[in-house]
């Protein structure tokens, strides 16, 4: 290793890391001051694994040798933004596919727990009262599922045993193994179908407000809308007034704004069960989250394209 070896800054949360690719410096930093090593040196980023983007931008502006960052999750939209303003060229690489067991996994907890009134139950054990009631089933169901990435197929092969019918969209049509995907252009007659419809698109300019008072209006009485991309997916205020009249149900793992503030109205909402955007995080998330950083950072070292490129 040589003085004029690339600088690469990793999350310190990850102290399992080991066995990196040689040819590089490396430091370790946890998203609080002060900086392991000066950024103006840093060309290969790895930002703490935390949703402040204030934290995973701050350094930005000083790494003025950067050239890729590797981002821990497969949403990107709030470091792309941050990025647009850097005044270089930096590659930027997103996590996709290593989030996707656990944030479907939890899409199908959401699914269940809404379905068969768990919240519901909940409160009547904290209450002490016994209130034995007649819930929705999820086999044989429909299920649209938008965005079928790979948090969708997963997703997908959960459903199975469930016997549902499921339909898939996508930005554009195309045919799998398992039948056809539609395009998102045929939305506004797939939902009027579906019993429960689960949101697994990236925010993009397209897709930000892509469930609007319009569309959730075409959602047929009674369906579940479960969220497990992004908050500002859906128009909260247009939800909030399907949810209060009680002709829709809601599961979410995103919301819009997020964190949601204490006493928002999306809290206390009728048949809207919420979790603290979760989904990708379990135990398994942190030996895939490893190894992609290291052959990554293979690929770096040896000049090699990178993989999972979003943007440059």
């Amino acid at each position: 290793m040589t003085a004029s070896s690339p600088q690469v800054w990793l999350p310190a949360q990850f102290t399992r890391l080991t066995d990196l690719p040689q040819g590089l410096k490396y430091a370790r930093w946890d998203g609080r001051p002060p900086y392991p090593t000066d950024p103006a040196e840093v060309e290969f980023y790895v930002p703490p694994l935390t949703q402040d983007i204030d934290v995973i931008a701050g350094p930005l502006a000083r790494m003025t040798r950067l050239r890729a960052v590797q981002a821990l999750s497969a949403g990107t939209d709030e470091l792309r933004a941050a990025l647009d303003r850097v005044p270089r060229e930096v590659t930027l690489c997103n996590a996709r596919g290593v989030p996707a067991p656990g944030t479907a996994e939890l899409a199908l907890t959401l699914v269940l727990a809404s379905l068969r009134g768990v919240p519901e139950a909940l409160r009547a054990q904290e209450q002490g009262a016994w209130e034995p009631r007649v819930h929705s089933s999820l086999y044989g169901r429909s299920v649209l599922i938008v965005g079928y990435g790979a948090v969708g197929s997963a997703l997908e092969d959960l459903l199975a045993p469930f016997g549902c019918a499921v339909t898939r969209v996508a930005s554009t049509g195309r045919r799998t193994p398992r039948g056809p995907v539609h395009s998102v252009a045929r939305l506004p007659r797939l939902v009027a179908d579906a019993d429960v419809v689960v949101l697994c698109v990236p925010l993009t300019p397209d897709t930000r407000r892509l469930f609007d008072a319009g569309l959730l209006a075409r959602m047929k009485d009674g369906a579940l809308l479960v969220n497990v991309s992004r908050g500002a997916v859906v128009d909260t205020d247009a939800l909030l007034k399907e949810a209060d009249g009680g002709r829709l149900r809601a599961a979410l793992d995103v919301t819009d704004p997020e964190p949601l503030p204490p006493g928002h109205p999306l809290r206390t909402a009728p048949g809207v069960l919420i979790t603290p955007h979760v989904g990708a995080f379990t135990p398994a998330l942190w030996p895939r989250l490893e190894t992609l950083i290291r052959d990554q950072l293979a690929r770096f070292a040896a000049g090699a394209e990178l993989r999972n490129v979003v943007a440059r």
